[in-house]
């Protein structure tokens, strides 16, 4: 029963919750100055943050990725068959590229290195521009020598300090700068954003990103059909050669004997060996070429459509703290703090009263 009452004697009544309301509601009232004195703070605080913070700007690209299936070919291959032809053999598409790997190769040490060392004007890269905007060479002066760094040499004569130095900053963006994602995860659109206080290089950075990617990519998605159609264009011309030396040479031996008698049969017998070389010569072209065309047509449908939507243009966006909006919020977040200040002060020292009481 002792701790029956206990427990109901420490229930807060409605009429003592409306007492410590007022009881806070007064003494914030009563520090009307000190709060007001940190709201100008606050408002204050804010718009130096909006005047010296530099805006970000908003390089994005958008492109549609269709990746076209071998549906198609399938459905050619049954008739193909039937004549003799394997268009499995004739490359197949590869699996290396599909899905949303084109997105990760857009955060790859290689694509971003790639891109750094890629020119920004007429005398300078990429790499330097952001070295010497973001002033890495001071921040950086204790670990490495920047000003003495030649980016612009090729990519196997750099020391290891110098891959170092670009594996470094490609890491910085992509963990700061760059974003690349699916605006809706059903379709094939792609959004690459790039993010920097310098309007220039955020633009040529995310318009040569782009390029490079989309164009390693084609490029592999299509090696091995690529391959496939130049090694039987080879052995197409290779065989057309060879064929037309033996029409040349049939023509040769007929030539030498105009009007054979057919008694001796010997003076023919070169002709007819040519003539075999002819139709065997021509045999073997036939098929290569009907190889080739199939393979060409497998090598169209194997390539992926990449067609740009949206391409950065300037002035690009930017993103910055207004100076109103930048007031009320330093107003805001001062105040509040000063408030939690004040609650905390006001029970510490209620409650070291009670205690010494």
């Amino acid at each position: 029963m002792a701790e029956q009452k206990h427990i109901i004697d420490d229930k807060i009544t409605l009429k003592e919750l409306v007492e410590r309301f007022q009881y806070w509601l007064m003494f914030f009232v009563g520090t009307w100055k000190v709060l007001l004195l940190s709201g100008i703070i606050g408002i204050g605080l804010g718009a130096l943050v909006s005047i010296l913070k530099k805006p970000v700007f908003q390089a994005e690209t958008t492109f549609v990725l269709e990746e076209n299936d071998m549906s198609g070919l399938s459905q050619m291959s049954g008739l193909a068959s039937l004549v003799g032809v394997n268009l499995s053999s004739l490359g197949a598409s590869s699996g290396l590229f599909q899905g949303d790997n084109i997105m990760e190769l857009y955060r790859s040490d290689n694509m971003l290195g790639k891109t750094l060392l890629s020119p920004f004007d007429g005398s300078t890269l990429l790499i330097d521009r952001y070295i010497a905007f973001h002033k890495l060479e001071k921040k950086w002066k204790r670990k490495v020598d920047l000003s003495s760094m030649d980016f612009s040499i090729d990519r196997e004569a750099f020391s290891v300090k110098q891959d170092s130095v670009v594996k470094e900053i490609a890491k910085l963006i992509r963990e700061k700068h760059l974003s690349v994602t699916k605006p809706n995860r059903k379709l094939t659109i792609i959004q690459v954003n790039v993010s920097s206080k310098d309007e220039p290089f955020a633009k040529a950075f995310n318009e040569t990103l782009v390029e490079n990617v989309n164009t390693f990519y084609f490029e592999t998605k299509t090696k091995k059909t690529a391959e496939n159609v130049a090694i039987l264009q080879s052995q197409a011309d290779s065989v057309r050669a060879i064929l037309d030396q033996s029409i040349l040479a049939y023509a040769s031996s007929s030539d030498r004997v105009p009007n054979p008698n057919p008694i001796l049969q010997a003076a023919t017998v070169e002709a007819r060996k040519r003539q075999v070389d002819v139709q065997a010569s021509t045999a073997v072209y036939s098929e290569i070429v009907k190889n080739l065309e199939i393979a060409k047509v497998n090598h169209r449908n194997n390539s992926p459509l990449i067609q740009i939507i949206d391409a950065p243009r300037l002035p690009l966006k930017r993103s910055e703290i207004r100076l109103l909006k930048g007031m009320v919020i330093g107003a805001l977040i001062l105040g509040v703090l000063t408030l939690i200040y004040l609650y905390i002060r006001q029970l510490y020292r209620l409650h070291v009263s009670r205690t010494e009481a």
